[in-house]
């Protein structure tokens, strides 16, 4: 063998693989030549996306570079947002070329960068890939909302805002919005000013579940106090601070959530002493702490209770003489509970109605209607005028005429024996 050749395996020689050598990067020229584009169409923003699009930049090598790109720690650039190259961990300007049509510089109204939003919009459906290189860019536009001006921040909001309200080519949320969760942020109070310009916003042509839809997506629904530095992070300083910004309506929203929170809460800690059979004064004393503290409704209060006690009853699938034993064992057993609650005729009749619903909505219960009503009259948990009244004038009309057949021998006693007396 020759001292020149190399040595084979099996008879093939061996191939000396070849390595791909990248082109060195260079979004400085890039930046250049798109901030061009910008100066010689005046910032038109239709001519500038014909140019762009007949242009032979390579987009998507420096797709970030386009919005804000980082190489290196180095040099950013930012032609969209900022106009230019800016220097490394500021938003001040860099050497290189720049145009006055960014939306940073640029007036914070609505009507002013809604163009902008457009014009990326045009851009992306050109070139859908580049949305990931947008998401890039805002994450860390969002991440260091510290760099720039109160100013700015409020144009970086309106735009995000828009973003979403045209729906921008399928900007993720979640993307956008948990980036701005970083504990220095929210502390220096920078985050909530973001997120009431944003909610301020978006609000102006999109309604309240469209919002709470995009909070949902960004996974933030659920921690919208995380928004508010730790010292102000309660639901008082939540609903002061956006009742004075004039969003009552998430305002309110907020507290339904609570409230449902606490009803959760509560209905929760109910079952698990009821499936333990607990005392029923220490039950009736935990409702009461709960009510307390969670200032519930004494109507939402006998909807719970009743839907805990009726949900820790096995019911059986076939047989209707067990499942009314059960249903009537466990009002008995729980009477002085529903007792404490029903406090008035108009609680009781709530108490009807809720359990008409259950014997309309469960097939297997339809026919105990009678009974449980009966049952729940034996025990002092409903009045003689509760019923008559329910039974002349009930506005639930939901199996109404069939529950009001089935109850009306037992009407028919009650009135005979009003008779009487």
């Amino acid at each position: 063998m020759s001292s020149k050749e190399r040595p084979t395996l099996g008879g093939t020689r061996i191939k000396t693989r070849k390595r791909n050598i990248a082109a060195p990067l260079d979004p400085a020229a890039f930046s250049d030549a798109v901030v061009q584009i910008y100066l010689d169409n005046a910032g038109d923003l239709e001519l500038i996306a014909k140019s762009i699009e007949s242009s032979d930049l390579n987009f998507s090598r420096y797709g970030d570079t386009f919005f804000e790109a980082s190489f290196l720690n180095q040099q950013k650039t930012s032609v969209v947002f900022t106009g230019g190259r800016t220097q490394p961990g500021t938003t001040k300007p860099d050497e290189g070329d720049r145009h006055p049509y960014s939306i940073i510089e640029c007036e914070p109204k609505r009507e002013v960068i809604l163009p902008s939003v457009i014009y990326i919009q045009k851009i992306l459906r050109r070139r859908p890939f580049l949305i990931k290189n947008l998401e890039n860019v805002m994450r860390r536009f969002l991440q260091s909302l510290e760099l720039f001006e109160e100013n700015e921040r409020k144009k970086l909001a309106i735009f995000t805002a828009l973003a979403f309200s045209q729906k921008l080519s399928g900007l993720p949320p979640e993307t956008v919005l948990q980036p701005l969760l970083k504990d220095n942020l929210v502390a220096k109070g920078l985050v909530l000013s973001f997120m009431t310009d944003f909610f301020k916003e978006y609000l102006i042509d999109n309604s309240l579940d469209d919002l709470i839809s995009i909070l949902k997506r960004g996974k933030v629904e659920d921690n919208l106090l995380d928004f508010f530095p730790p010292t102000k992070r309660s639901n008082e300083a939540f609903s002061e601070h956006f009742s004075k910004e004039g969003l009552v309506a998430l305002v309110e929203y907020n507290e339904k959530k609570i409230f449902e929170v606490k009803l959760k809460e509560m209905k929760a800690a109910l079952t698990t002493q009821i499936t333990e059979e607990a005392d029923t004064a220490e039950v009736i004393e935990t409702v009461k702490l709960r009510v307390r503290d969670a200032k519930l409704p004494d109507i939402e209060v006998v909807r719970v209770v009743w839907d805990v006690l009726m949900d820790a009853v096995q019911w059986s699938g076939k047989n209707q003489q067990q499942n009314a034993n059960a249903a009537l064992r466990q009002v008995k057993t729980w009477a002085e509970l529903l007792n404490t609650f029903c406090t008035s005729g108009k609680l009781e009749l709530e108490l009807m109605y809720k359990v008409q619903m259950q014997c309309y909505e469960d097939a297997k219960l339809m026919k105990l209607f009678p009974e449980i009503v009966r049952s729940l009259y034996d025990q002092d948990v409903l009045a003689e005028d509760t019923i008559l009244h329910w039974f002349r004038k009930g506005t639930n009309p939901k199996g109404r005429q069939t529950f009001v057949k089935a109850l009306e021998p037992f009407v028919i006693w009650l009135e005979e024996a009003e008779e009487e007396e």
